[in-house]
């Protein structure tokens, strides 16, 4: 006779265990993909909206746009196409360089991401999360 026991019997719940052990830190790189990802797409957005701006100011017309409106310009690039997670709109500035041509015209967008979960505790130890974009093109 063998009296040998089958091992599931003796090995009952340690699936259960090793799952609540390996659970949260699966769960954190998860979200920390999550997170990073959308930190990547929102500096993308603040990169386009700076270089949208810019080139709205530079083109020839017959009347230049003045900073407020390059300044909406970015802002309302930005509104469509961030995910912001309540956090606000970003912040833009504008140096036209007097307008004139050959001048350069710089736009700035600042904008502080927050996250869904990750961002907020991120923050909370090392400080409101910026992401910031320069873009400069000349007068023509």
């Amino acid at each position: 006779m063998n009296r040998m026991r089958p091992i599931h019997r003796t090995s009952r719940g340690g699936a259960a265990v090793e799952f609540a052990i390996v659970l949260p830190l699966l769960l954190l790189i998860i979200f920390s993909t999550i997170e990073f990802s959308l930190a990547l797409y929102d500096k993308a957005v603040i990169t386009n909206a700076a270089r949208e701006a810019a080139r709205a100011g530079v083109v020839v017309r017959t009347t230049r746009l003045t900073n407020a409106q390059i300044e909406a310009k970015a802002l309302s690039y930005a509104a469509d196409r961030l995910v912001s997670f309540g956090s606000g709109a970003p912040t833009v500035a504008v140096n036209n360089g007097g307008g004139v041509s050959g001048a350069n015209l710089t736009v700035t967008v600042n904008y502080t991401f927050t996250g869904l979960g990750l961002g907020p505790l991120l923050s909370a130890m090392t400080g409101p999360i910026t992401l910031s974009s320069t873009a400069t093109m000349i007068n023509e």
